[in-house]
């Protein structure tokens, strides 16, 4: 297990979430060694052609690997926020839900690096993103 302690569904849920709640993000599993969360395709996610946003895919991607990057820390010394992010569209979605699935590339001192993939509801890869987050320590 890479997290700092023992994290259920719930307790994942339980964190302060902010702008994706607007969204209508989910969080769906989180397993020994990724986190699994989704958002609609909707009026909220979709872009003017009625695609889901690119946009959207990026949040989805840095939310996931964010939560899965403070998870993986003691709270009470440090926090990481977002360094970098790159996300390469390689399918559209139109409909449904898109689900994303954190797991780490490299979790060190001072950064971690993690892979998100994305999926629409067949199951197709629609993105893959890498989020890179700085560790920093609380004063």
């Amino acid at each position: 297990m890479i997290w700092h302690k023992h994290y259920s569904l719930d307790d994942v849920k339980a964190m302060n979430i902010n702008m994706t709640a607007h969204l209508g993000f989910e969080l769906s599993d989180v397993g020994p060694d990724f986190l699994k969360g989704s958002l609609p395709v909707d009026h909220r996610t979709r872009q003017p052609i009625g695609l889901f946003h690119g946009g959207a895919s990026c949040v989805l991607a840095e939310t996931l690997g964010s939560i899965a990057s403070n998870m993986v820390l003691n709270s009470a010394e440090e926090y990481a926020v977002g360094l970098s992010i790159t996300a390469n569209h390689l399918k559209a979605a139109k409909d449904g839900r898109v689900t994303g699935v954190a797991k780490s590339v490299h979790i060190g001192k001072t950064t971690h690096v993690w892979d998100i993939e994305l999926f629409n509801d067949q199951g197709q890869k629609i993105c893959v993103s890498r989020l890179t987050t700085a560790i920093l320590k609380k004063k």
